[in-house]
């Protein structure tokens, strides 16, 4: 059982329902292209470490990407797949609002953002970023923050959707408009995988993928 803020003993309120959304619409540049979520990690999809670990912890799980959602079949059968609603706003936000749009359309209130190339988020995400209060949380570890990794209240989809069609594209900028919460964790449960190298120092820590 996860201890409270007080003796360690009582659990923590129930989560409101959220939807847990894949950030997966990334370019892979330096990865050489293609679907970092789909990479082998201990013989494992990326994806399948990550929806793993969100899973317990949110009502509904849902992808963004762009292109053939098929290519996610094998991992996630049956899992929403959120193309961008306009070619013109690409990147996170874009996929956030998809998400949002989702979430409101099945009556959840929330939507707990994660990047398909950080598996080692940790079990208490949803939890703690609930507790923060606020329309938005951003999650923080190592001393910085990681503003694609947040909960977002999905009743922001409108402004969201004005900011980008103003040209809005910055993640981090958008969320101090709206006041976000920053909740720290020790450790860097946030290590996302951007070159062949990240890939290979997360299987050489092959403890923390398994038991994180």
């Amino acid at each position: 059982m996860r201890g409270g803020a007080g003796d360690g003993l009582t659990p923590p309120p129930p989560v409101p329902p959220t939807l847990g959304l894949v950030l997966a619409g990334g370019l892979a540049r330096r990865m050489g292209g293609g679907d970092k979520t789909l990479l082998p990690l201990l013989g494992r999809p990326l994806l399948a470490h990550l929806l793993g670990r969100l899973s317990p912890q949110v009502a509904a799980l849902a992808i963004s990407a762009n292109g053939d959602p098929a290519r996610f079949a094998a991992v996630a059968p049956g899992l929403p797949v959120l193309p961008d609603a306009s070619p013109d706003h690409p990147g996170p936000l874009a996929g956030i609002l998809a998400g949002m749009d989702h979430a409101a359309a099945r009556g959840l209130a929330w939507v707990l953002s994660v990047p398909g190339d950080t598996p080692l988020v940790p079990p208490d995400l949803a939890a703690r970023l609930h507790a923060a209060g606020g329309a938005v949380a951003v999650a923080a570890s190592a001393g910085r923050a990681h503003p694609p990794v947040a909960l977002w209240s999905a009743a922001l989809r409108d402004d969201l959707r004005a900011a980008l069609a103003a040209g809005e594209g910055k993640v981090s900028r958008w969320a101090e408009r709206h006041g976000a919460a920053t909740v720290a964790w020790e450790g860097d449960p946030f290590v996302n995988v951007n070159t062949p190298g990240d890939l290979a120092a997360l299987e050489g820590g092959a403890a923390s993928v398994r038991g994180m």
